[in-house]
C-alpha cells in the first residue's frame, strides 16, 4: 500500500477503536439515548452538505424506504444496543465482543457461501473466543450478561446490514447512503432524545467524548474508509477490524483501569483467528490453456467497480 493508503489504515483502526471508550466517558453524564442522539447528528451535520456539495443526494430518489430501513438496522439499532450495553459491560470486552461480526455475516450467507473446512474452523474459534470472554468476564453474572447479549444483538444489526448493501445497495454512492442513514437516523432517534435531555450539569469531558464520537469516529472516519477503499482495494481496507478491537482494549485498559485478565488476551486471540479464517476466499482454479476463451469480452475495471454493490462499513461501533 502507499505511504497515503498507511496512514488512512492508522486513521480508521484508531477512530473505529476509541468509539468503546468514549461511549463509556459520555455515559457517565448523559443517556444512552442522548449520546447516539447527538453522535448521529453531528455526523449528518457534516456527511449531508458534503454529498450535496459532491451532487450525490439525486441518488437517494425513489430508496427513502430502503435508506430508512438500513438507518434501523446499521445505525440506531446498534448504536443504542453498544451505548446501553456498556452501561453493564467494560469497553473493551464490548470491542471485542463487536469483533465477531464478520463470523456472523458468514453464518447469514451460509446458502450463498456454503461451509467450508477454513470457514467451519473460522466459525468455531471465533465463538470459542466469545465463550472464553463471556465465560470469564461475566463470571459474575446479573446485569454484565445483560449487558453482553446487547453488544452480541448489535453485531448481527451490523453484520445484515452488510447484507442488505450487498442485495439493495448497488448503484448507491456510498458517501450519499451514508449520509442518508445519518440522518434518518438523526429524525428517527429526535422524538426519544427530547425525553433524555440531560437536566443535571455535564462534564466539559462527556461533551467532549459526544463530540469527538461525531465528528471523528462517524463522519470522518467513514470518509477516511471510503478513501482508503479507493487507494488501496476493500479487502485490504477491510483489515481494519482486525486492528480496532486492540485499540479498544489498550484504551480501556490504559485510561479506564479496566482489568486485563488472560481471557481477553485468549479471547481476542481466538475471535480474530476467526474472523480470518471464516473470510478468506478459496483461491480460484485457474482453467486450463484450452479451456479459456481469449475472444470473450472482458469488463474494464471501471464497469466493474460500477456495477458492483456498494457496502457499507461493517461497524463503526
Amino acid at each position: 500500500m502507499s505511504r497515503r493508503a498507511w496512514l488512512l489504515f492508522a486513521a480508521v483502526s484508531l477512530l473505529w477503536g476509541i468509539p468503546y471508550f468514549l461511549i463509556k466517558v459520555a455515559i457517565v453524564d448523559l443517556s444512552p439515548t442522548f449520546v447516539v442522539f447527538a453522535r448521529t447528528a453531528i455526523a449528518a451535520a457534516v456527511l449531508v452538505p458534503l454529498a450535496a456539495v459532491r451532487g450525490l443526494l439525486p441518488a437517494l430518489r425513489g430508496r427513502l424506504r430502503f435508506v430508512v430501513a438500513l438507518s434501523v438496522v446499521h445505525i440506531v439499532a446498534p448504536f443504542l444496543l453498544i451505548t446501553y450495553g456498556e452501561l453493564y459491560v467494560t469497553s473493551s470486552l464490548a470491542g471485542l465482543i463487536i469483533a465477531v461480526e464478520p463470523i456472523v455475516v458468514g453464518l447469514m450467507l451460509v446458502r450463498a457461501e456454503p461451509f467450508t473446512p477454513p470457514r467451519i474452523v473460522g466459525l468455531v474459534l471465533g465463538f470459542g473466543g466469545v465463550a472464553v470472554l463471556t465465560g470469564v468476564e461475566l463470571s459474575g453474572g446479573g446485569p454484565a450478561v445483560l449487558g453482553a447479549a446487547l453488544v452480541v444483538l448489535a453485531t448481527v444489526g451490523y453484520a445484515y446490514a452488510t447484507i442488505m448493501v450487498q442485495r439493495g445497495g448497488s448503484g448507491i454512492p456510498p458517501t450519499a447512503l451514508v449520509a442518508g442513514s445519518m440522518l434518518s437516523s438523526t429524525v428517527l432517534l429526535a422524538p426519544f432524545a427530547l425525553f433524555a435531555v440531560p437536566s443535571a450539569p455535564v462534564r466539559a469531558v462527556s461533551w467532549g467524548a459526544v463530540a469527538v464520537l461525531g465528528l471523528l469516529c462517524t463522519a470522518v472516519a467513514l470518509i477516511a474508509f471510503y478513501a482508503l477503499i479507493n487507494d488501496a482495494g476493500p479487502n485490504r481496507a477491510g483489515l481494519v477490524t482486525y486492528v480496532n478491537p486492540l485499540v479498544a482494549v489498550a484504551l480501556g485498559v490504559a485510561v479506564l483501569n479496566e482489568p486485563l485478565r488472560w481471557s481477553l488476551a485468549v479471547g481476542a486471540g481466538l475471535i480474530l483467528a476467526g474472523c480470518w479464517l471464516s473470510t478468506r476466499r478459496p483461491k480460484p482454479v485457474r482453467p486450463a490453456p484450452h479451456e479459456s476463451n481469449a475472444s470473450a469480452p472482458q469488463a474494464s475495471p471501471e464497469v466493474s467497480a460500477a456495477s458492483a454493490p456498494q457496502a457499507v462499513p461493517a461497524k463503526s461501533a
